[in-house]
């Protein structure tokens, strides 16, 4: 009987179980040394001067949110397509949200969409923007930049697709996703199907050491031990402001950093997969990809499609053992958002897409002859008739 083929799938090893055994005989299980550690590591995997992990992806974003002082009715823009926790952090501190529709393309937020939206807007409307590298595919973070600093934006990439992803900037420059070259913070997460993951988890990078020092200080209850009187004792610390426990144990990091070592040969062998589904999707009409930039590369988390009869193909998929997924429900149209005043009709283009989307299985253990079989089986419903 064939083995069940999800659309994502966790890679564990033993190095992973050993690194994990290793901390869990130490002598610490939490705020420890594997925590600045895995911070260092991944920031120079991604060309950050900073790192700072936390609980989860949403953790990240909700922290980055803090740490730029988002306020009640302060306005940010994002992107429907996306999970909910990009839009959710700005509700968290009770700012709101407003959706740019997508290009249907490259399923990101549409830039020119967005220029449009500043432009018309009255000058302070908007504090930020949170842009989504959607299945790995970076945005033209640089553009984003250009008018955020016209109009006085800050920027929250959300790259938790997106480790390895990068792009060639106008200056003929790799920009990598997480580098904050062009975002204030980038937001990642170590959930078990990411490229990298540490059971449950998350990472913020910046450039910037007071947003760095700002992201320390709110991810533990907002106290800190640093530049304290030496005369009050060596006990002594103070909460200066209202945070949060979201720190990640150095049981989570050690996996982190285990993970990280395999994290290049995960993103060839996704890029592997890739360019498998790219060839034979040319074949199959029904069927359209994702179209990548010139210049931009995919970390390929998700590879999504757009196909006819989602719903036929989904099911016709699952009879035979294959598991794919939707990414996303556009945020704009769950119930919450929409007793916020969003609708049907508000986002067509990223409506459309949902009409479409599926997530075929895209993970570095995937075997040729599963991904084969993926493709004839896809195949085989369109024959049908």
């Amino acid at each position: 009987m064939r083995r069940p083929i999800p659309y994502g799938r966790q890679s564990i090893d033993d190095a992973d179980i050993a690194a994990v055994t290793d901390a869990l005989t130490s002598d610490f299980l939490t705020q420890g040394p594997l925590v600045k550690k895995f911070e260092e590591e991944f920031a120079t995997y991604v060309g950050a001067p900073y790192a700072v992990c936390c609980a989860n992806g949403t953790a990240a974003l909700h922290l980055a949110a803090l740490a730029l002082n988002v306020s009640p009715g302060q306005k940010v823009l994002t992107t429907p397509i996306t999970f909910a926790a990009s839009s959710n952090s700005i509700l968290y501190c009770a700012g709101q949200i407003e959706f740019v529709d997508i290009d249907p393309k490259t399923f990101l937020i549409d830039i020119d969409a967005l220029e449009r939206k500043l432009s018309d807007a009255p000058k302070g409307m908007y504090s930020g923007i949170i842009p989504v590298d959607l299945t790995g595919l970076p945005v033209n973070i640089e553009k984003v930049s250009a008018l955020a600093k016209e109009h006085g934006l800050w920027i929250i990439e959300d790259a938790c697709h997106a480790p390895g992803g990068f792009f060639i900037d106008s200056k003929g420059k790799e920009v990598k996703c997480g580098s904050g070259q062009y975002s204030d913070l980038i937001c990642f997460s170590f959930h078990p199907v990411k490229h990298i993951t540490s059971g449950e988890g998350g990472m913020i990078t910046t450039a910037d050491e007071a947003l760095y020092k700002r992201l320390l200080k709110l991810r533990t209850h907002g106290i800190t031990r640093e530049n304290m009187p030496v005369e009050k004792g060596g006990w002594y610390h103070e909460m200066q402001v209202l945070g949060y426990n979201y720190r990640l144990p150095d049981l989570n990091c050690a996996l982190g950093i285990s993970q990280l070592k395999k994290a290049e040969k995960g993103l060839i062998r996704r890029k592997e997969i890739a360019a498998k589904y790219d060839k034979a999707i040319e074949e199959i009409p029904q069927v359209t990809r994702q179209q990548q930039p010139d210049g931009f590369s995919n970390a390929y988390h998700l590879y999504v499609v757009l196909v006819e009869d989602r719903k036929g193909l989904y099911d016709f998929l699952r009879e035979k053992s294959i598991f794919t997924q939707v990414h996303y429900i556009p945020a704009h149209l769950h119930p919450y958002y929409q007793e916020l005043g969003w609708k049907h009709g508000d986002l067509p283009k990223a409506e459309a897409y949902y009409d479409r989307c599926l997530s075929l299985p895209m993970y570095p253990t995937l075997e040729d002859e599963e991904q084969e079989y993926v493709i004839e089986t896809i195949r085989s419903f369109y024959n049908q008739s």
